[in-house]
């Protein structure tokens, strides 16, 4: 981004900045297929340490980028050109476990699936699972209000976050929290995709393990069967803990790199969960399953043990890595759908593809109807980012119109920051631009993100 930048000149005296080319490189892109150029990174162990170089940049006027793990598929932590990337990953310490109370205090580097392990002798876990688990940090989760697979009934971050310790752009600390306040402040920051501040230690809610789980695999002849069966199941009252649906091609694709015996001969993959006491959860799968067979299931396969769960779910959660044996590419957005529609949105997803030349692949949470197609692509080949963008645009132009929303768990970013229009009319723009303006009246904290601008940097005043 021009001039609107600021002098990072000014700044690089910081000892603790580093300049180094390659470091810059690996912090100036996440998971996205979209970069920045970084300039400078920094990397701070201590509260104060975020505290200074926050001021500084705010002495300065340079904008600086909070990062974690850099997993994200929406270009949230893509830094301006020339900002001070703040990478928290450093910054990854337990603080204290309240096994009583149920909660946690953490650092935001430390890792979504550390935070389970470390509190999984106290028989409770943190429920937000992230696709991305093993490697995502906490610190983005409270960012782009994570979800996952067990969100259906546990709801996403921000209902497993107590409070936030946030460092404001002009270097004050505070704790946002919902005792005494009159305002939320700790909700509207969380999903905020680093515009309000950088958060260094987050209290977060803990869940009770559950003393039974039931973990099934149904096969369905069609997506529309599978789909009408997950609508068919909510409706009668059942909200099972998951509800994940793969379609044929990306079943094979994880076969193939996890064999986790899926059934290579199914339209459609169904995973339900169902988890809490032993009849009730008894009860609640025969109800599923009943459902599941009415609408055509051509085959059933229930989890024997804890190992046979463990391998499903890492069939469901290695997807993304699975297709790499394929294309070495692949763009997807996030948008989320009434599940009467997913049938319907799901067909115009491959009619787009196709009328783009793309190969086109879904998982996704059939329970709250949060789609994940997966465009596949080799970025060498001339003109594919052209036709990758415009059938990006449609799916998500598509989904809106079929009553859904940009985003369920991945964030609006740069990604969807364009398509903010096609949901929002100015009214409700200008209220979210006066939000953030709020929290971060000079816009540095990660600016150009999620609000679209005709200039680019109009959020910087």
């Amino acid at each position: 981004m021009p001039p609107c930048i600021g002098n990072l000149a000014s700044v690089r005296d910081n000892p603790k900045l580093t300049t180094k080319p390659h470091e810059l490189y690996l912090v100036s892109r996440d998971a996205s297929n979209i970069s920045g150029a970084a300039g400078a990174l920094f990397m701070p162990r201590c509260l104060d340490d975020v505290v200074s170089i926050v001021s500084d940049c705010r002495r300065r006027n340079v904008p600086f980028v909070a990062r974690g793990a850099g997993t994200g598929l929406a270009g949230g932590a893509v830094p301006p050109d020339g900002a001070v990337v703040v990478s928290m990953m450093s910054m990854n310490r337990i603080r204290e476990i309240d096994p009583i109370g149920r909660t946690a205090w953490v650092e935001p580097g430390v890792l979504n699936a550390d935070l389970s392990r470390a509190t999984a002798r106290y028989g409770l876990h943190f429920a937000p699972d992230p696709s991305s688990q093993q490697s995502c940090s906490i610190g983005g989760n409270v960012g782009n209000n994570s979800g996952g697979p067990h969100c259906l009934s546990a709801g996403v971050t921000s209902a497993h976050v107590v409070a936030v310790e946030v460092v404001l752009t002009d270097g004050s600390v505070v704790v946002l929290d919902t005792t005494g306040a009159p305002f939320d402040l700790r909700g509207a920051f969380v999903g905020s995709e680093g515009m309000f501040g950088i958060a260094t230690a987050i209290q977060v809610r803990l869940t009770q393990n559950p003393p039974h789980h039931a973990t099934v695999v149904v096969g369905f002849p069609t997506i529309d069967a599978g789909a009408r069966a997950v609508s068919a199941i909510i409706a009668g009252g059942t909200v099972p803990s998951a509800l994940e649906m793969m379609d044929a091609p990306i079943t094979r694709a994880v076969e193939d790199y996890v064999h986790a015996g899926f059934p290579l001969d199914a339209g459609a993959l169904l995973i339900i969960e169902v988890e809490g006491l032993l009849n009730g959860v008894e009860s609640d799968i025969a109800t599923c399953l009943r459902v599941c067979s009415e609408f055509g299931a051509t085959s059933i396969r229930r989890a024997a043990d804890e190992a046979e769960r463990a391998v499903i779910w890492k069939g469901r959660k290695t997807a993304f890595g699975a297709i790499a044996r394929i294309k070495p590419n692949y763009y997807l957005h996030d948008t989320v759908v009434p599940r009467r529609k997913l049938a319907e949105v799901l067909d115009a997803v491959g009619s787009i593809a196709h009328a783009e030349d793309l190969a086109v692949m879904n998982v996704f949470h059939a329970g709250d109807g949060n789609l994940h197609p997966l465009l596949l692509f080799d970025r060498r080949e001339a003109g594919v980012m052209g036709r990758v963008h415009r059938a990006g645009a449609e799916i998500v132009r598509v989904s809106v119109e079929a009553g859904g929303v940009l985003s369920g768990e991945h964030g609006i970013g740069l990604e969807k920051r364009d398509f903010m229009n096609l949901m929002f009319d100015e009214t409700s723009l200008a209220a979210q631009s006066m939000l953030r303006h709020a929290f971060d009246p000079h816009g540095l904290a990660n600016p150009g993100k999620v609000l679209p601008s005709a200039a680019g940097c109009g959020d910087r005043q």
